[in-house]
């Protein structure tokens, strides 16, 4: 049984299977692969067993941060809370095969929310998006203090302005500086992004074509 002291930290299963239990949460729980959870600061829990195959996708504020035990702590705790908050956010277990899809910000692409930017009272976002349909490629740039991606499936070219293009392929990650212009374009078919945003509400602006950085 262990806790970590951060100002965030998500973990979204990738690959295969992890059995997990947390304090208040109620009965050890698996997340499969799409699942996502949101740790606050603080919160005791324990990994009981994951297939040989388990890759996992952290994202964490501060990168570097303590992590505790608590040998006095039995999981599971008697006591189920699901609405506790630890250091002001509330845990969250996201399941992929229940989620619903929407619209994202970016037209042509379709997405599903996680619930992180509720549970952690809007201080990050977590969404995986996916190709919906045929996307044009648009010039776009944010105000937040993050804007990361990871490539779960398929791939696409990124341009920024002042900068070649990258091809980003499966398992590939990247960020976006505020302000900075960029296009995505060329989508595989069976693209999926996951996209974690800080703060979970900014400005995403799209720009004129007269202004689109060019892209090959």
């Amino acid at each position: 049984v262990h806790f970590h002291k951060v100002r965030f930290q998500i973990i979204y299963c990738y690959r295969g299977w992890v059995r997990v239990v947390y304090e208040d949460q109620g009965a050890p729980f698996v997340m499969y692969e799409g699942d996502c959870v949101l740790q606050p600061s603080g919160i005791r829990h324990r990994v009981l067993e994951s297939a040989p195959e388990l890759e996992v996708i952290e994202v964490a504020s501060p990168g570097e941060h303590e992590t505790f035990t608590d040998t006095d702590l039995e999981l599971p705790t008697s006591v189920v809370d699901l609405q506790r908050e630890y250091s002001g956010q509330c845990f969250v277990h996201h399941q992929a095969n229940a989620a619903r899809w929407q619209s994202w910000w970016l037209p042509g692409f379709e997405s599903r929310d996680t619930g992180v930017a509720q549970a952690s009272k809007g201080l990050v976002s977590v969404q995986v998006a996916r190709l919906a349909r045929n996307m044009e490629a648009e010039a776009c740039s944010h105000d937040g203090e993050l804007m990361f991606f990871f490539v779960l499936q398929g791939e696409i070219t990124l341009h920024c302005e002042g900068e070649g293009d990258s091809y980003i392929n499966t398992a590939d990650a990247f960020t976006v500086p505020a302000g900075l212009p960029f296009v995505f374009s060329n989508p595989s078919k069976d693209l999926e992004l996951l996209e974690v945003t800080l703060p979970a509400k900014h400005q995403i602006r799209h720009h004129q074509p007269e202004t689109l950085p060019e892209a090959r």
